[in-house]
């Protein structure tokens, strides 16, 4: 499969299905107790596939009048990655279901935050693939 063939899956809609807009809301409500205390929304963006990896994003976008600072943002792949508003696994659970019969996941990953810039930081999702047999 190539990453085209992904992005055929992965579509836009998909990726809100699978993270849906408020979810950045519910995280902060669990956290502070108002989700207008977050200082960013977060987004599931498909990147590519390679090497029987799929590579997502989650990018963290600054909300208006709010400010996105590396202190705020570099921990989060451990929070992340237990959270249960966030649930990495029920997403990883979903994407193997719309690989159907072409793989299967096998685990996940997350990697370190990146800032991209100032209003935008990117914490990469990897989910490891077992590819099937073509029919």
């Amino acid at each position: 499969m190539t990453t085209e063939n992904f992005k055929d899956i992965f579509t836009q809609d998909v990726l809100k299905k699978l993270f849906p807009e408020d979810r950045a809301d519910r995280f902060f409500d669990a956290l502070f107790g108002d989700a207008a205390e977050g200082a960013y929304d977060i987004s599931l963006k498909f990147k590519e596939y390679s090497r029987n990896k799929l590579m997502f994003e989650f990018h963290l976008k600054q909300r208006h009048g709010k400010c996105l600072s590396c202190n705020l943002t570099f921990g989060l792949p451990e929070v992340f990655s237990r959270h249960p508003i966030i649930n990495i696994n029920k997403i990883v659970q979903e994407i193997n279901q719309l690989l159907k019969m072409r793989a299967g996941c096998t685990g996940w990953q997350l990697g370190s935050t990146h800032e991209v810039s100032g209003k935008l930081h990117v914490i990469p999702l990897i989910v490891l693939l077992d590819l099937k047999p073509e029919a």
